[in-house]
Order: structure tokens, then sequence, then C-alpha cells
């Protein structure tokens, strides 16, 4: 089954919102919202999204606030989606780190072409570096189309388990402390959870490992972290 990208929606017009609500999931996203700039960056933080759409006109903060407050810690790539079409303010937003610019009113279809090509170029430092189809031994990761096989056959994992896992992919046979997996997955406001991590590695091997207890693929780090190995 492929994997769900998720999307944090801060928007504060409850048509644009309800107009979301019904067609991202129905094209395979999962979708969680905000109507204010301080609760989305509150969400940003706490969901660690795939991919963020931005309303510039928001009710407490200015979107360009919101861009800006979130390049100081996340490159999630960032949408904006806006009623304000001159150019210098597309500019703005893009200069400021938004990867991409929507005009109001827009279709879906404009929408959804936009959120791909923003998610692929997040990913490209990802296929870069571990290429877009990891193998090792029986496991075989493809990133593109978000699926995983153990010995051909499909593996079904949560959004969370497959974060953890391609994370790991993307720093393949290196040490991964717990502390930059809890942020990479979870968000900074998680990096002091450990046992979030230590339930999804039990859940992640249960899954991919041959046997859990011995693991093939997932090592253990004593006291420092996780390492995918690479051969």
């Amino acid at each position: 089954m492929t994997q769900e990208a998720s999307v944090l929606l801060i928007e504060d017009e409850p048509e644009i919102r309800r107009f979301l609500r019904t067609s991202l999931p129905a094209h395979g996203f999962r979708l969680y919202e905000c109507s204010a700039g301080k609760e989305g960056l509150i969400e940003a933080k706490a969901r660690n999204p795939d991919l963020i759409l931005l309303d510039l006109g928001l009710p407490d903060l200015e979107g360009s606030e919101v861009i800006r407050e979130l390049r100081t810690w996340t490159s999630t790539p960032i949408v904006v989606l806006s009623a304000r079409d001159q150019e210098e303010v597309k500019v703005a937003a893009l200069d400021l780190g938004a990867d991409d610019y929507v005009t109001k009113p827009f279709g879906i279809n404009e929408l959804l072409a936009r959120i791909r090509t923003a998610l692929r170029h997040a990913a490209r430092p990802e296929l870069e570096a571990a290429s877009s189809v990891f193998i090792v031994g029986n496991l075989r990761v493809d990133l593109g189309r978000r699926q995983v096989h153990v010995s051909e056959l499909e593996i079904h994992l949560t959004p969370i388990e497959y974060k953890l896992l391609t994370t790991l992919v993307r720093y393949a046979g290196k040490v991964v402390t717990h502390r930059q997996l809890l942020k990479e997955v979870w968000g900074p406001l998680h990096v002091d959870e450990g046992h979030y991590l230590r339930v999804y590695m039990r859940q992640l091997r249960n899954k991919i490992e041959a046997n859990p207890a011995q693991p093939r693929h997932l090592v253990t780090e004593l006291g420092v972290g996780y390492r995918l190995r690479a051969e």
C-alpha cells in the first residue's frame, strides 16, 4: 500500500478549509488544519507534516511571519495560498523560503500538481543520498512510490513507521542519534520523548525483520541511537 503524505493547512477561510478537507484526502493525502498563524506554528512542530499549505492573510500573524519562523527550524515545503496576486508579494514569499505560490481562486488539479512538485523537490536530497530505491538484503524501499517490500512481499507501514524507516534510509550505514530521529520524525517538541522511538522501532522491526529480537537491518547502537545497515 502506498504511504500517505501529510499536509498541514493554515487557512482562516472556512470555505477553503471545507473544500480541501474533502479534496485532499480523496487524493491520498492526510490533512491537518488550523485557522491562525500561531496555532499553525504549534501544529507544524507537533505534526511535522510533509508539506504546509499557508494562507498569507491570517487573523493573527502575517503569512510572511509564519514562513520566516518556519524556516528557522524546518525545510518542509511550503505552498502559499493567497488572493494577493501582485508579483512583488509572490517574490517576497518565495524569497522568505516558500516553495510555491498558488493564487485564489484555484482548481484542485492545479493545487495537486503544485503539491506533487513541491514534494518531489523536497525528496531530491534524500533520493540523491540513497537513490530512489534503497535495497539491502531482502529489504526494498522505493522512496519515489513510498512502498516497502520484504522478500517481494509489500509491507504496510503506518505514516510514522514509514517516516522513521526513510529517515534511517537517508543516513544508511551511519548512526542516527535518538534525539535526531525524534526531531526529524516527530518534530522538535518531542526530542526528549524517547519512549516514542522505542515503541515505533519495535513495531518497525516486527514488520521488516525475520527475527526482531536479533535484527538484521535495524541495529541498536547502545546509548546513542540506531543504524540501518547499508550492506
